[in-house]
Protein backbone atom coordinates (compact mmCIF):
# COMPACT_ATOMS: atom_id res chain seq x y z
CA UNK A 1 0.00 0.00 0.00
CA UNK A 2 0.96 3.46 -1.35
CA UNK A 3 2.12 5.78 1.99
CA UNK A 4 -0.73 8.89 2.36
CA UNK A 5 0.39 11.62 0.92
CA UNK A 6 0.38 15.20 3.00
CA UNK A 7 -2.65 17.36 1.39
CA UNK A 8 -0.89 20.76 0.55
CA UNK A 9 -3.42 23.43 2.27
CA UNK A 10 -4.83 26.25 -0.32
CA UNK A 11 -5.09 29.01 2.45
CA UNK A 12 -2.82 29.80 4.94
CA UNK A 13 -3.03 28.63 8.16
CA UNK A 14 -4.44 31.32 10.56
CA UNK A 15 -7.21 29.47 12.79
CA UNK A 16 -10.57 30.44 12.63
CA UNK A 17 -10.11 33.38 10.66
CA UNK A 18 -12.64 33.66 7.74
CA UNK A 19 -11.68 34.80 4.26
CA UNK A 20 -13.47 38.16 4.49
CA UNK A 21 -11.44 38.80 7.61
CA UNK A 22 -8.17 37.86 6.64
CA UNK A 23 -7.65 39.75 3.41
CA UNK A 24 -8.23 43.13 4.77
CA UNK A 25 -5.36 41.81 7.89
CA UNK A 26 -3.31 40.57 4.89
CA UNK A 27 -3.88 44.26 2.91
CA UNK A 28 -2.48 45.84 6.19
CA UNK A 29 0.42 43.60 6.69
CA UNK A 30 1.58 44.12 3.35
CA UNK A 31 0.96 48.07 3.36
CA UNK A 32 3.06 48.05 6.24
CA UNK A 33 5.61 45.65 5.88
CA UNK A 34 6.35 45.09 2.23
CA UNK A 35 8.46 42.45 2.90
CA UNK A 36 6.11 40.52 4.57
CA UNK A 37 5.52 39.14 1.32
CA UNK A 38 9.00 37.34 1.16
CA UNK A 39 7.76 35.61 4.52
CA UNK A 40 4.88 33.97 2.30
CA UNK A 41 4.99 30.61 1.22
CA UNK A 42 4.11 30.44 -2.57
CA UNK A 43 0.67 29.43 -1.96
CA UNK A 44 -0.38 32.27 0.21
CA UNK A 45 1.04 34.59 -1.96
CA UNK A 46 -1.34 32.65 -4.94
CA UNK A 47 -3.93 33.45 -2.32
CA UNK A 48 -3.20 37.17 -1.70
CA UNK A 49 -3.54 37.34 -5.70
CA UNK A 50 -7.00 35.68 -6.03
CA UNK A 51 -8.54 37.26 -2.81
CA UNK A 52 -7.61 40.35 -4.07
CA UNK A 53 -8.95 39.87 -7.55
CA UNK A 54 -11.84 38.75 -5.54
CA UNK A 55 -12.23 41.56 -3.17
CA UNK A 56 -12.04 44.24 -6.71
CA UNK A 57 -14.66 42.42 -8.46
CA UNK A 58 -17.09 42.87 -5.75
CA UNK A 59 -16.13 46.72 -5.73
CA UNK A 60 -16.58 47.00 -8.82
CA UNK A 61 -20.10 45.52 -8.51
CA UNK A 62 -20.79 48.48 -6.91
CA UNK A 63 -19.14 50.68 -8.72
CA UNK A 64 -21.65 49.62 -11.36
CA UNK A 65 -24.30 50.11 -9.44
CA UNK A 66 -23.41 53.48 -8.83
CA UNK A 67 -22.65 54.27 -12.54
CA UNK A 68 -26.32 52.71 -13.56
CA UNK A 69 -27.68 54.76 -10.92
CA UNK A 70 -26.44 58.01 -12.12
CA UNK A 71 -27.52 57.60 -15.88
CA UNK A 72 -30.71 56.78 -14.84
CA UNK A 73 -30.73 60.12 -12.37
CA UNK A 74 -29.61 61.84 -15.72
CA UNK A 75 -32.51 59.86 -17.79
CA UNK A 76 -30.24 57.66 -19.47
CA UNK A 77 -29.05 61.18 -21.26
CA UNK A 78 -25.39 60.12 -23.38
CA UNK A 79 -24.54 63.11 -21.43
CA UNK A 80 -23.71 60.68 -18.53
CA UNK A 81 -21.03 58.82 -20.12
CA UNK A 82 -19.12 62.31 -19.94
CA UNK A 83 -19.75 62.71 -16.39
CA UNK A 84 -18.28 59.03 -16.20
CA UNK A 85 -15.32 59.83 -18.30
CA UNK A 86 -14.48 62.59 -16.39
CA UNK A 87 -14.97 61.74 -12.76
CA UNK A 88 -12.63 58.04 -13.63
CA UNK A 89 -10.45 60.00 -15.75
CA UNK A 90 -10.71 57.32 -18.63
CA UNK A 91 -12.03 58.34 -22.60
CA UNK A 92 -15.03 58.73 -23.60
CA UNK A 93 -15.61 55.68 -25.32
CA UNK A 94 -14.70 53.37 -22.54
CA UNK A 95 -17.41 55.23 -20.30
CA UNK A 96 -19.80 54.62 -22.31
CA UNK A 97 -18.94 51.23 -23.00
CA UNK A 98 -19.26 50.74 -19.02
CA UNK A 99 -22.07 52.65 -18.63
CA UNK A 100 -23.83 49.92 -21.06
CA UNK A 101 -22.27 47.68 -19.35
CA UNK A 102 -24.00 48.34 -15.98
CA UNK A 103 -27.03 49.26 -17.55
CA UNK A 104 -27.27 45.47 -19.56
CA UNK A 105 -26.02 43.92 -16.27
CA UNK A 106 -28.31 44.87 -13.81
CA UNK A 107 -31.27 44.79 -16.30
CA UNK A 108 -30.78 42.06 -18.40
CA UNK A 109 -27.90 39.74 -16.77
CA UNK A 110 -28.26 39.77 -13.26
CA UNK A 111 -27.01 36.56 -12.51
CA UNK A 112 -23.55 37.60 -14.17
CA UNK A 113 -23.89 40.73 -11.66
CA UNK A 114 -24.28 38.22 -8.83
CA UNK A 115 -21.43 36.53 -9.95
CA UNK A 116 -19.48 39.88 -9.69
CA UNK A 117 -21.10 40.41 -5.86
CA UNK A 118 -19.51 36.93 -5.23
CA UNK A 119 -15.77 37.74 -6.64
CA UNK A 120 -16.36 35.37 -9.09
CA UNK A 121 -16.69 37.45 -12.05
CA UNK A 122 -14.60 40.63 -13.08
CA UNK A 123 -15.85 43.29 -14.57
CA UNK A 124 -13.78 42.98 -18.02
CA UNK A 125 -14.96 39.45 -18.30
CA UNK A 126 -18.19 40.62 -17.65
CA UNK A 127 -17.93 43.00 -20.50
CA UNK A 128 -17.75 40.04 -22.84
CA UNK A 129 -21.19 38.84 -21.84
CA UNK A 130 -22.53 42.03 -22.45
CA UNK A 131 -20.93 42.63 -25.33
CA UNK A 132 -21.84 39.20 -26.62
CA UNK A 133 -25.58 39.73 -25.98
CA UNK A 134 -26.02 43.31 -26.31
CA UNK A 135 -27.89 41.93 -29.69
CA UNK A 136 -30.93 39.64 -27.95
CA UNK A 137 -34.19 40.00 -26.78
CA UNK A 138 -34.71 40.02 -23.22
CA UNK A 139 -36.46 37.10 -23.04
CA UNK A 140 -33.26 35.29 -25.17
CA UNK A 141 -30.54 37.29 -23.33
CA UNK A 142 -32.32 35.96 -19.95
CA UNK A 143 -32.01 32.08 -21.23
CA UNK A 144 -28.36 33.19 -21.35
CA UNK A 145 -27.88 34.63 -18.23
CA UNK A 146 -28.94 31.85 -16.91
CA UNK A 147 -26.75 29.11 -18.35
CA UNK A 148 -23.69 31.13 -18.33
CA UNK A 149 -23.80 31.35 -14.58
CA UNK A 150 -22.73 28.10 -13.64
CA UNK A 151 -20.35 27.76 -16.90
CA UNK A 152 -18.16 31.12 -16.82
CA UNK A 153 -16.24 30.85 -13.74
CA UNK A 154 -12.59 30.34 -13.67
CA UNK A 155 -12.06 30.80 -17.27
CA UNK A 156 -10.66 33.47 -19.12
CA UNK A 157 -11.93 36.38 -21.37
CA UNK A 158 -11.25 34.45 -24.91
CA UNK A 159 -13.13 31.64 -23.17
CA UNK A 160 -15.65 33.41 -21.50
CA UNK A 161 -16.52 35.68 -24.99
CA UNK A 162 -16.79 32.19 -26.80
CA UNK A 163 -19.09 30.70 -24.55
CA UNK A 164 -21.04 34.00 -24.67
CA UNK A 165 -21.17 33.93 -27.96
CA UNK A 166 -21.52 30.44 -28.95
CA UNK A 167 -25.04 30.51 -26.04
CA UNK A 168 -26.34 33.63 -28.00
CA UNK A 169 -25.78 32.14 -30.74
CA UNK A 170 -27.87 29.16 -29.93
CA UNK A 171 -30.48 30.79 -27.84
CA UNK A 172 -31.17 33.18 -31.21
CA UNK A 173 -29.90 31.44 -34.32
CA UNK A 174 -32.13 33.86 -36.54
CA UNK A 175 -30.71 36.96 -34.97
CA UNK A 176 -26.71 35.91 -35.11
CA UNK A 177 -27.69 36.03 -39.32
CA UNK A 178 -28.69 39.26 -38.87
CA UNK A 179 -25.94 40.22 -36.57
CA UNK A 180 -23.34 39.09 -38.90
CA UNK A 181 -25.40 41.19 -42.04
CA UNK A 182 -25.40 44.31 -39.41
CA UNK A 183 -22.27 43.93 -38.36
CA UNK A 184 -20.76 44.51 -41.88
CA UNK A 185 -22.87 47.14 -42.17
CA UNK A 186 -21.13 48.76 -39.21
CA UNK A 187 -17.75 48.27 -41.02
CA UNK A 188 -14.48 50.99 -40.84
CA UNK A 189 -11.68 51.88 -41.29
CA UNK A 190 -9.85 52.89 -37.76
CA UNK A 191 -6.90 54.97 -37.25
CA UNK A 192 -5.41 54.95 -33.29
CA UNK A 193 -2.07 56.52 -32.70
CA UNK A 194 0.01 55.16 -30.23
CA UNK A 195 2.65 56.63 -27.70
CA UNK A 196 6.05 55.84 -29.76
CA UNK A 197 5.70 57.71 -32.92
CA UNK A 198 3.82 54.81 -34.76
CA UNK A 199 0.24 54.03 -35.26
CA UNK A 200 -2.25 51.05 -35.51
CA UNK A 201 -4.76 51.29 -38.59
CA UNK A 202 -7.22 48.87 -39.46
CA UNK A 203 -10.55 47.52 -41.23
CA UNK A 204 -13.17 46.44 -38.86
CA UNK A 205 -16.35 43.98 -39.33
CA UNK A 206 -14.81 43.55 -42.86
CA UNK A 207 -16.41 40.51 -44.82
CA UNK A 208 -14.39 37.33 -43.73
CA UNK A 209 -14.06 36.22 -47.66
CA UNK A 210 -13.01 39.93 -48.26
CA UNK A 211 -10.38 40.46 -45.61
CA UNK A 212 -9.04 37.28 -46.11
CA UNK A 213 -8.01 37.24 -49.91
CA UNK A 214 -6.92 40.88 -49.50
CA UNK A 215 -4.46 39.01 -46.59
CA UNK A 216 -3.60 36.29 -48.99
CA UNK A 217 -2.73 38.77 -51.70
CA UNK A 218 -0.47 41.42 -49.09
CA UNK A 219 1.13 37.84 -48.42
CA UNK A 220 2.04 36.75 -51.86
CA UNK A 221 3.35 40.18 -52.41
CA UNK A 222 5.57 40.23 -49.21
CA UNK A 223 7.04 36.44 -49.79
CA UNK A 224 7.76 38.03 -53.50
CA UNK A 225 9.88 40.74 -51.73
CA UNK A 226 11.66 38.43 -49.17
CA UNK A 227 14.92 37.65 -50.62
CA UNK A 228 18.29 36.54 -49.00
CA UNK A 229 19.23 39.90 -49.45
CA UNK A 230 16.04 41.38 -48.08
CA UNK A 231 16.72 42.30 -44.19
CA UNK A 232 12.93 43.37 -43.59
CA UNK A 233 11.08 40.13 -41.78
CA UNK A 234 7.88 39.26 -43.18
CA UNK A 235 5.33 40.82 -41.19
CA UNK A 236 7.47 44.04 -41.78
CA UNK A 237 7.11 43.17 -45.76
CA UNK A 238 3.53 42.85 -45.19
CA UNK A 239 3.16 46.14 -43.64
CA UNK A 240 5.19 47.80 -46.34
CA UNK A 241 3.13 46.23 -49.00
CA UNK A 242 -0.36 46.95 -47.60
CA UNK A 243 0.77 50.86 -46.75
CA UNK A 244 1.80 50.62 -50.45
CA UNK A 245 -1.28 49.55 -52.15
CA UNK A 246 -3.59 52.01 -49.71
CA UNK A 247 -2.06 55.30 -50.60
CA UNK A 248 -1.09 54.07 -54.13
CA UNK A 249 -2.46 51.07 -55.57
CA UNK A 250 0.43 50.16 -57.02
CA UNK A 251 2.94 49.72 -54.51
CA UNK A 252 4.18 53.38 -55.67
CA UNK A 253 5.29 56.88 -54.28
CA UNK A 254 2.78 58.31 -51.39
CA UNK A 255 0.23 60.86 -51.25
CA UNK A 256 -0.13 64.05 -50.13
CA UNK A 257 -1.51 63.86 -46.21
CA UNK A 258 -2.04 66.92 -44.04
CA UNK A 259 -0.72 66.87 -40.19
CA UNK A 260 0.10 69.20 -37.67
CA UNK A 261 3.68 69.12 -36.40
CA UNK A 262 4.60 71.51 -33.22
CA UNK A 263 8.63 71.84 -33.64
CA UNK A 264 10.94 74.02 -31.95
CA UNK A 265 13.61 75.72 -34.16
CA UNK A 266 16.31 73.96 -31.94
CA UNK A 267 14.84 70.65 -33.14
CA UNK A 268 14.00 71.43 -36.55
CA UNK A 269 17.74 72.40 -37.05
CA UNK A 270 19.59 69.42 -35.64
CA UNK A 271 20.73 71.07 -32.93
CA UNK A 272 18.25 69.98 -30.36
CA UNK A 273 16.80 66.77 -29.63
CA UNK A 274 14.06 67.95 -27.93
CA UNK A 275 10.99 65.50 -28.69
CA UNK A 276 8.24 67.76 -31.18
CA UNK A 277 4.41 67.50 -30.84
CA UNK A 278 1.84 65.75 -33.60
CA UNK A 279 -1.68 67.01 -33.03
CA UNK A 280 -4.25 64.48 -32.05
CA UNK A 281 -1.51 62.50 -30.90
CA UNK A 282 1.32 63.71 -28.60
CA UNK A 283 4.85 63.67 -29.09
CA UNK A 284 6.71 62.26 -30.95
CA UNK A 285 10.93 61.51 -31.46
CA UNK A 286 12.54 64.74 -32.65
CA UNK A 287 14.21 62.68 -35.68
CA UNK A 288 10.49 61.59 -37.14
CA UNK A 289 9.44 65.23 -36.63
CA UNK A 290 12.04 65.99 -38.67
CA UNK A 291 11.59 63.32 -41.49
CA UNK A 292 8.05 63.91 -41.20
CA UNK A 293 8.47 68.07 -42.22
CA UNK A 294 11.14 67.07 -44.51
CA UNK A 295 8.63 66.61 -47.33
CA UNK A 296 9.09 68.56 -50.64
CA UNK A 297 5.21 69.97 -50.10
CA UNK A 298 5.87 71.10 -46.27
CA UNK A 299 4.43 74.31 -45.26
CA UNK A 300 6.62 76.24 -42.57
CA UNK A 301 4.35 78.39 -39.87
CA UNK A 302 6.46 80.47 -36.80
CA UNK A 303 4.09 80.40 -34.15
CA UNK A 304 5.67 83.30 -31.38
CA UNK A 305 5.03 81.79 -27.68
CA UNK A 306 4.73 83.39 -24.65
CA UNK A 307 8.48 82.78 -22.74
CA UNK A 308 6.75 81.58 -19.89
CA UNK A 309 4.72 79.09 -20.24
CA UNK A 310 5.04 78.32 -24.26
CA UNK A 311 1.32 79.25 -24.79
CA UNK A 312 0.68 80.41 -28.23
CA UNK A 313 0.38 84.26 -29.11
CA UNK A 314 0.85 85.08 -32.64
CA UNK A 315 0.90 82.66 -36.31
CA UNK A 316 2.76 83.84 -39.32
CA UNK A 317 0.27 83.36 -42.34
CA UNK A 318 1.17 81.70 -45.34
CA UNK A 319 -1.39 83.18 -47.12
CA UNK A 320 -3.33 86.64 -46.62
CA UNK A 321 -5.43 87.37 -45.26
CA UNK A 322 -4.88 85.00 -41.87
CA UNK A 323 -8.25 83.51 -40.99
CA UNK A 324 -9.08 84.13 -36.94
CA UNK A 325 -9.80 80.38 -36.67
CA UNK A 326 -6.60 79.05 -37.80
CA UNK A 327 -4.67 80.61 -35.32
CA UNK A 328 -7.17 79.28 -32.54
CA UNK A 329 -6.63 75.34 -33.81
CA UNK A 330 -2.70 76.21 -33.79
CA UNK A 331 -3.36 77.37 -30.35
CA UNK A 332 -5.73 74.75 -28.72
CA UNK A 333 -4.23 71.63 -31.12
CA UNK A 334 -6.99 69.33 -29.88
CA UNK A 335 -10.60 69.89 -28.81
CA UNK A 336 -10.64 71.68 -24.92
CA UNK A 337 -12.90 69.24 -23.55
CA UNK A 338 -10.85 67.65 -20.76
CA UNK A 339 -9.84 64.39 -21.72
CA UNK A 340 -10.51 64.72 -25.61
CA UNK A 341 -7.51 64.24 -28.14
CA UNK A 342 -9.32 64.95 -31.34
CA UNK A 343 -7.12 67.30 -33.42
CA UNK A 344 -8.22 70.70 -33.52
CA UNK A 345 -7.94 70.89 -37.34
CA UNK A 346 -10.79 68.33 -37.03
CA UNK A 347 -13.01 70.23 -34.71
CA UNK A 348 -15.35 73.63 -35.26
CA UNK A 349 -14.21 76.92 -32.79
CA UNK A 350 -17.39 78.10 -30.91
CA UNK A 351 -17.21 81.18 -28.59
CA UNK A 352 -17.31 80.35 -24.62
CA UNK A 353 -18.61 82.24 -21.90
CA UNK A 354 -15.26 84.37 -20.41
CA UNK A 355 -15.15 83.80 -16.63
CA UNK A 356 -17.58 86.31 -14.49
CA UNK A 357 -19.94 86.90 -17.72
CA UNK A 358 -19.88 90.62 -16.35
CA UNK A 359 -21.79 92.72 -19.20
CA UNK A 360 -19.20 93.86 -22.13
CA UNK A 361 -16.53 90.72 -21.47
CA UNK A 362 -16.12 89.40 -24.81
CA UNK A 363 -16.98 85.37 -25.34
CA UNK A 364 -13.83 83.61 -25.98
CA UNK A 365 -13.22 80.89 -28.93
CA UNK A 366 -12.17 77.89 -27.94
CA UNK A 367 -11.87 74.47 -30.47
CA UNK A 368 -14.57 71.47 -29.27
CA UNK A 369 -15.28 68.56 -31.48
CA UNK A 370 -18.80 67.95 -32.46
CA UNK A 371 -19.12 65.96 -29.99
CA UNK A 372 -18.49 68.07 -26.99
CA UNK A 373 -19.88 71.21 -29.00
CA UNK A 374 -23.21 69.26 -28.56
CA UNK A 375 -22.40 68.31 -25.34
CA UNK A 376 -22.10 71.99 -24.43
CA UNK A 377 -25.73 72.95 -25.23
CA UNK A 378 -27.17 69.75 -22.50
CA UNK A 379 -28.55 70.81 -19.75
CA UNK A 380 -26.86 71.26 -16.38
CA UNK A 381 -23.34 72.11 -18.11
CA UNK A 382 -21.90 74.83 -18.12
CA UNK A 383 -18.61 76.02 -19.21
CA UNK A 384 -16.41 79.22 -18.72
CA UNK A 385 -12.77 80.33 -19.83
CA UNK A 386 -10.47 82.36 -17.41
CA UNK A 387 -8.67 85.34 -18.31
CA UNK A 388 -5.28 82.53 -18.81
CA UNK A 389 -7.30 80.64 -21.60
CA UNK A 390 -7.84 77.79 -19.02
CA UNK A 391 -11.67 76.09 -19.69
CA UNK A 392 -14.04 75.08 -16.45
CA UNK A 393 -15.94 72.55 -17.27
CA UNK A 394 -19.19 72.10 -14.66
CA UNK A 395 -20.90 69.05 -15.13
CA UNK A 396 -24.50 68.41 -13.56
CA UNK A 397 -22.88 67.02 -10.63
CA UNK A 398 -21.54 70.03 -9.61
CA UNK A 399 -18.16 68.94 -10.15
CA UNK A 400 -15.34 71.90 -12.09
CA UNK A 401 -12.78 69.81 -14.78
CA UNK A 402 -10.24 72.15 -16.08
CA UNK A 403 -7.89 71.86 -18.55
CA UNK A 404 -5.03 74.91 -19.60
CA UNK A 405 -4.53 75.59 -22.89
CA UNK A 406 -1.45 73.58 -24.12
CA UNK A 407 2.22 74.74 -24.70
CA UNK A 408 3.64 74.89 -28.21
CA UNK A 409 7.17 74.15 -26.75
CA UNK A 410 7.67 70.61 -26.56
CA UNK A 411 10.08 71.43 -23.41
CA UNK A 412 7.15 73.41 -21.66
CA UNK A 413 4.25 71.18 -22.85
CA UNK A 414 1.99 70.07 -19.68
CA UNK A 415 -0.36 68.29 -21.66
CA UNK A 416 -4.46 68.36 -20.92
CA UNK A 417 -4.26 68.30 -16.82
CA UNK A 418 -7.91 68.11 -15.35
CA UNK A 419 -8.67 68.35 -11.62
CA UNK A 420 -12.17 68.28 -9.45
CA UNK A 421 -13.32 70.99 -7.08
CA UNK A 422 -16.49 72.27 -6.14
CA UNK A 423 -18.55 74.40 -7.89
CA UNK A 424 -18.86 77.42 -6.23
CA UNK A 425 -22.37 79.42 -5.22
Amino acid sequence: MAPSQPVRKLVPETGSTSSDDRLPMMLRSVRCDPESLQRMKDDQVVDLIRDTDAEISKLQAVQLRAIANLSVRRRQAPSAASEVALALSITEHRARAIVSAASALIVRLPRMLNLMDDGRLDLYRAMKVTDATAWLSHEHVGAVDATLEDRIEGRNATQVRRAATYAAAHADPEGAALRTEQKLVERRFVLHHQDTGVTHLSVNNAPTEKATAAYARIDKAARALKTPEEARSLDQLRADVAMDLLLSGTGGPSERTEVFVHIDLDTYLGLSETPAALAGRGPIAAALARHIIGGPDTALRRVLTDPRTGQALELSPTRYPLHRDEFIRVRDQECRQPGCTRPAQSCGVEATRAEGGAEGTADQPVTYCSRHRSLKRQPGWDYEVTSDGTVNVATPAGQVHSTTPPSIQPDRRRGKLSWKKARKG
